[in-house]
Parts: structure tokens; C-alpha cells; sequence
């Protein structure tokens, strides 16, 4: 952070018009200004922490941490500005999109793959990635056309189609880390939890790709081959990254199987050559003109299946530790950012009939993606097997929305006309904060309400009688249905046999591990060491 403030005070003004030059500061004075902001900001992820952690210790899940550390930048944001020192306090939290996208973004998406559990992911994996490529697309054009409607019907502040549409693909980003931190700790299904975390994993990487896409068509003239452009941009965007992604996990299994790394001599190098990896994904993306983010997301989940295993002992422990603790700093600092900048930035609040309509419409689309996608999945599935109703209604609730759309908007601020992509900004911000606040403070009464609270032991049975692997079955209790129902079989039949290839080939291949010793419990999940310490 030292550095971006540096270079921040060296920097021209975002909005890239002419500025009268900040007067000379006294010599030492800068350094002394740098100093005091890092202070503040240290000061607020300590006070963030320690409020987390008493919030967690008497179970008091109104206001979960991310709300907390939203709250703490609200309030300091407000202060600064009641004070008359926003012109001082804005120069220590000067905060750019590259310093976002560089340093903040790659820990949160990597830790996400990372610690995506290998079984209850692959029992589930047709149902997450309907929900999460065929449902992101939905929630994404739905959005995007409403808003385009409400504009031409005066309800709102109208905007192009393609803009609508950078929208909808931005605003459809999920980050249900509150959800999924009140999952664990009341005890919810197993299947329940891996969907909703599998789901914004790999949405993230769909959001991205939709945007990027959208993106590059406005930027481009009209022409009756943008249809087609589009979907030819989106492909190589989103299959070119997560095939760079896969590939550098790849390499850095067979690196760290046959290199010989895993001595006592050698840890300290070991540790910093899995550090470094999926940096390297990222940047490699990134250099050939792709998603870097996608990229570090399938690197963080191949790592984990394979590369993990090659580790020793000791460095497994550590690069664990690691990268949760990067994540949860990052992850931290955001969310008091964007209560900071709330209270700091000027907003284009002219338009609350845009945000207004907006909730309603993202409410309307994040219902399209849940249960429409649902009554795919269940078409293929046998009775035993379907995503009941309360689960889908969880999967609905649970569509916050966080870091990323919030990244993505203020990418739009430089990217669109200022009044438009202005708009955009103030929107996603609050409906950032909206859902965090309102969603995440009411998840435990709606985990209650719905009834999918301490089912998590009887999913552990069936996952360790089956080796971690359910995949679904088509015997009897099926209908015939149509064409389509046959298709979606296939496509979940597709998933047993990707499994079995993965046990018999490609794990014996990348690991220097044959058997099951080393896979991950399928309750292993995001937290849980902090998750048993207030269990005590």
C-alpha cells in the first residue's frame, strides 16, 4: 500500500483532465502524509479483526465481518468528511483500479479456487457449472435488457444496450463470503454449500468474460457480425484463460513432482516457488491480451488437486496459511474501502430511480438464473438427487454482491462516458451495500427459516461411502422425458466419467500420490480452523 500511495502522489488525476498541480510539499512532509495513512488504514484492519472476531465468539450474525469492515470505512469516510480533511485523508486512501486488479483481486480469486474442496465440487459439478456459465449468462442479459427497457419507458436513467449490458454482466458477479462464513458455523447441507461457493467461484470467471466481451464490442463500430464477434471474443477470452490457467497448474505439479523439493533443505524454496506460480498464471494471461483473473482461478484449483500434494508437510501448512491470510487482508481492506469511498467519493445520486429499479431488476434476474437452471438440473436428475425447493430459495437469498462487481464498476468509470459510467458506479455501490447489510445480517434467520441448518452430518455419510464422489444415477424412478432431458444426462454422465479420469490417470500422472491419503475432506473448507477455535 506504501507503494501505491507513493505513486499516487505522482500520478495524474483519474479523470485525466487538466488539474492544478498539487502545491510542494515540504521536505519529509510527503513521507511523513504516507506514513500517517498507512497508520489509519493498519488501524482499521485491526479494529476491522478484532471486531470480526468478537462478533464471531457470541455468535452474533447480524453483522457478519464483511458488514463490520464495510461499517468501520463508512464511519471513518464520514468522519474525515464532517472534519473538513477529506482533501488530506483522500490523498492517503488514493486508490486506482490498477493497484485493485494487481495486488487485491489475484489473492481473493486464487484463495477461492484454492480452497474449493475436490469432492463435494465434482459431485456437484454439472449443477455448478449450469448455475454458474448457463445462469450468469441469464442473470446477465435479463439485467441488462430490463435496464434497457426501463430507460426507453422513462422509469430510469437510460443508457445504450451495450452499456445495459456491461451492467447486467458486472452486477451479476456474486461473493456470498457472508453467506458462506454463517453456512459453516450453523452446520448447512453439504451439497447446499458446495453450490453456492462453486457457483461464485466460477462465476467470477464468467463475469469477468462477459464484461471484457461486452466491452470490446461497444468499443468497436456496429456491424451485423457483432452477434457472432461477440461469441467468438467470449470464447477466447474465458476458454483461453482457463486453458492458460490449467496449463501453469499443470507444469508447476509435474515441477514440484519430479524436482525433488520436498526436503527439509529445500522448504524455504519450495514455498516460494508455489508463491510465485500463479502470479506467473496471472501475468502470463494478462501478457497474451486475456483474463488474468480467470487464469489465477484455474490455477488456484488445479494447484490445489495436484500441486498441493507434491508439497511437503511443513510447506503444505504454510502456503495454506499464506494465501488465507493475503486473502482475508485483501478481502478485509476492500470491504473498508468501499465504505470509505462511499462517504469520500462523489456520486451521481441524481439517479436513485436508476438504482432503484435496478435492486427490483437484479432480484427479478438472480430468480431467472436460480430457478430456471434448477428445473434443468432436476430434469436430469432422479428424485433422490433433485435440489430441493428450500435449497433453491438459499441459492437465490444468497446472491451478494461484492469485490468483484465493485472492480469491475469502477473499471466502467474510465471505460464509459463520465454521466454513464458514473451511474454505474454509485449503483453497484450500493447495491453492494445493500445486500451485504441486509442480506448478509439476515442469512442466519433465513438458514432457519428455510430449514437447511445442522443437515451437514447425514451429507458426510453418503460422500464417505462413495469416496467423496456422488455422481448421479439414472436407474429406475426416472421418466422418459424428451430429447433434452437425454442430453442433460449425458451431460451429468460426462461428469462421473471426468471423475474416473481423474482417479485413474491424470492424479497418478501430476501427483506422487496413488490413493486417497491426501484428498481433502469435503468439510475442509474456507475458515474452518478458525471455524473450530470458536466452536471451543
Amino acid at each position: 500500500m506504501a507503494l501505491e500511495l507513493s505513486l499516487a502522489s505522482a500520478s495524474p488525476p483519474a479523470g485525466g483532465g487538466l488539474a492544478q498541480p498539487p502545491p510542494l510539499a515540504p521536505p519529509g512532509k510527503e513521507q511523513q502524509v504516507a506514513g500517517v495513512g498507512i497508520l489509519l488504514q493498519i488501524s482499521m484492519l485491526v479494529l476491522s479483526f478484532v471486531l470480526g472476531h468478537v462478533l464471531r465468539r457470541h455468535r452474533f450474525y447480524y453483522l457478519p465481518e464483511a458488514s463490520a469492515s464495510l461499517l468501520i470505512g463508512l464511519v471513518v469516510g464520514g468522519l474525515a468528511n464532517i472534519s473538513n480533511t477529506e482533501t488530506n485523508t483522500r490523498t492517503w486512501f488514493n486508490f486506482h483500479e490498477e493497484f485493485f486488479f494487481l495486488f487485491l483481486l489475484p489473492p481473493i480469486i486464487f484463495q477461492s479456487g484454492f480452497s474449493l474442496s475436490p469432492k463435494p465440487f465434482f459431485a456437484n459439478f454439472g449443477a455448478i457449472v449450469t448455475f454458474a456459465i448457463l445462469g450468469t449468462f441469464i442473470a446477465s442479459v435479463v439485467t441488462g435488457v430490463l435496464v434497457y427497457l426501463g430507460g426507453l419507458t422513462f422509469l430510469m436513467y437510460k443508457l445504450p444496450l451495450v452499456e445495459c449490458l456491461m451492467f447486467g454482466a458486472l452486477i451479476s458477479a456474486t461473493d456470498p463470503v457472508t453467506v458462506l462464513s454463517i453456512f459453516q458455523e450453523l452446520g448447512s447441507d453439504v451439497n447446499l454449500y458446495a453450490l453456492v461457493f462453486g457457483e461464485s467461484v466460477l462465476n467470477d470467471a464468467m463475469t469477468i468474460s462477459l464484461y471484457r466481451t461486452m466491452s470490446s464490442v461497444r468499443s468497436h463500430a456496429a456491424g451485423g457480425e457483432n452477434f457472432f464477434m461477440m461469441i467468438l471474443q467470449f470464447l477466447e477470452t474465458f476458454v483461453g484463460s482457463m486453458s492458460s490457467g490449467v496449463g501453469v497448474g499443470f507444469i508447476s505439479a509435474l515441477l514440484f513432482k519430479y524436482a525433488g523439493l520436498d526436503v527439509d533443505n529445500l522448504q524455504n524454496l519450495e514455498c516460494c516457488l508455489f508463491v510465485l506460480f500463479p502470479y506467473f498464471s496471472y501475468m502470463l494471461a494478462e501478457g497474451l491480451g486475456l483474463s488474468g483473473i480467470v487464469s489465477i482461478l484455474f490455477t488456484g484449483m488445479v494447484m490445489k488437486h495436484y500441486t498441493y500434494s507434491n508439497l511437503s508437510d511443513n510447506s503444505q501448512r504454510f502456503v495454506s496459511a499464506f494465501f488465507h491470510l493475503l486473502s482475508s487482508l485483501a478481502e478485509t481492506f476492500v470491504f473498508i474501502y468501499m465504505g470509505f469511498d462511499i462517504a469520500m467519493e462523489e456520486h451521481s445520486w441524481s439517479h436513485v430511480g436508476f438504482i432503484f429499479f435496478s435492486i427490483i431488476f437484479i432480484v427479478v434476474a438472480r430468480a431467472a438464473n436460480v430457478f430456471s437452471c434448477a428445473y434443468l438440473v432436476n430434469m436430469s436428475r432422479p428424485e433422490h438427487r433433485r435440489i430441493p425447493v428450500k435449497h433453491q430459495k438459499a441459492l437465490w437469498f444468497s446472491g451478494l454482491r461484492g469485490a468483484m462487481a465493485f472492480a469491475l464498476a469502477l473499471q466502467s468509470v474510465h471505460e464509459l462516458p463520465e454521466g454513464h459510467g458514473k451511474t454505474i458506479f454509485t449503483t453497484t455501490t450500493a447495491i453492494v451495500v445493500l445486500t451485504v447489510l441486509l442480506i448478509g445480517g439476515s442469512t442466519g434467520t433465513m438458514l432457519e427459516s428455510l430449514d437447511v441448518v445442522g443437515d451437514e452430518n447425514t451429507s458426510r455419510e453418503n460422500y464417505e461411502d462413495n469416496n467423496g464422489y456422488m455422481p448421479p444415477s439414472y436407474e429406475e424412478g426416472t421418466s422418459s422425458g424428451g430429447g433434452l432431458r437425454m442430453k442433460l444426462k449425458q451431460f451429468h454422465k460426462s461428469t462421473t466419467s471426468f471423475t474416473a479420469l481423474d482417479k485413474n490417470y491424470l492424479t497418478p500422472f501430476f501427483t506422487s500420490q496413488t490413493d486417497d491419503d491426501n484428498d481433502d475432506d469435503f468439510s475442509q473448507q474456507p475458515q474452518n480452523r478458525r471455524l473450530a477455535f470458536y466452536d471451543q
